[in-house]
């Protein structure tokens, strides 16, 4: 896709996708919930999972190591993907291309899409889910909250996310059938 012809399309599906943005980040005018997904939003930065890889071994001894090395390999390649399709697609932040759209906190990058975030969300969280199915209470949650505080901060479109998720579930498994745990 062509930056001129890919910006057009972009145009169009922002003029689709305004009303939700809008709505969603409305609700970023309560201090209360911009303070809630900024918090959210900070963790899933990288922090929570660079903490959640380094706990799983300590917690579940030997059996998590190679599930952290993988998580830790994927949310590189992750990093890497998105990071070359933002440059290539160049779709601005909603903020930044819609009228009465404030941002909650500062974006990481410039650009929009995919949404890196929802991406090391959704990979992350089933690669640990696959491996150790009761943290899905603590892992479902916060990837759904990481993924609405893109929308909800005016930072991504759904469509963003939406493709961060997919993104990021076939990452994760993709490489659950490239490198199986051992039994």
């Amino acid at each position: 896709m062509s930056s001129v012809r890919g910006a057009e399309w972009f145009r169009r599906v922002d003029a689709v996708e305004y009303v939700w943005c809008l709505r969603m980040n409305r609700s970023c005018r309560l201090p209360a919930v911009r303070g809630l997904f900024a918090a959210v939003s900070r963790l899933g930065d990288g922090v929570f999972w660079y903490a959640l890889i380094l706990l799983l071994p300590a917690i579940y001894g030997q059996a998590a190591v190679f599930p952290a090395l993988r998580m830790a390999a994927v949310g590189i390649v992750g990093v890497l993907l998105y990071k070359y399709l933002k440059s290539r697609l160049v779709r601005e932040r909603p903020y930044i291309s819609l009228v009465g759209i404030v941002p909650g906190t500062r974006p990481l990058d410039r650009y929009s899409f995919p949404s890196g975030h929802t991406l090391h969300a959704v990979s992350l969280s089933i690669l640990a889910v696959a491996s150790f199915p009761e943290l899905i209470w603590l892992l479902a949650p916060f990837a759904t909250l990481v993924a609405a505080s893109r929308i909800v901060l005016g930072l991504h479109y759904p469509s963003d996310v939406a493709a961060g998720a997919l993104i990021g579930a076939a990452l994760a498994l993709l490489s659950m059938v490239l490198a199986p745990v051992a039994p």
